[in-house]
């Protein structure tokens, strides 16, 4: 298997998602995060000791952002077709096997990823079994 490509160090600013305010007060409330609105709102004002709100500050270098912790970019992959695509750029991207690929076919396209030296992120999953 081919090692990444050398980058400049991973840093991410901001780790812990962003909730919507009063999220965890009503179950009504959805955790996915919306912008709040009112006049009122202290989270809008952005006073101390409320919640943080999304801003530009938060974005990742360019040139880390999509990267997995390997240094590889994630390509979803459905079959060995797929695969041959990631032929040439083994030190940029790592195949990741789609959620709906058979057992059977991801046995297939992990040996194939091994042959051609790509790396595959979720190459255990479906594939081992439980002792």
């Amino acid at each position: 298997m081919v090692a990444a490509k050398k980058h400049v160090p991973i840093v991410k600013k901001h780790k812990a998602s962003f909730n919507r305010h009063q999220s965890d007060r009503f179950d009504r409330v959805g955790a996915s995060w919306r912008k709040p609105k009112g006049i009122d709102g202290r989270v809008r004002r952005r006073f101390r000791g409320t919640i943080r709100m999304p801003k530009i500050g938060y974005g990742s270098n360019k040139k880390t952002r999509f990267l997995t912790p390997s240094g590889h970019k994630a390509f979803l992959v459905n079959n060995v077709k797929d695969l041959e695509l990631l032929l040439m750029h083994n030190r940029t991207h790592a195949a990741e096997i789609a959620s709906a690929v058979s057992s059977r076919k991801r046995i297939d396209i992990i040996s194939r990823a091994k042959q051609i030296g790509v790396k595959v992120t979720n190459a255990k999953a479906k594939v081992t079994t439980e002792v």
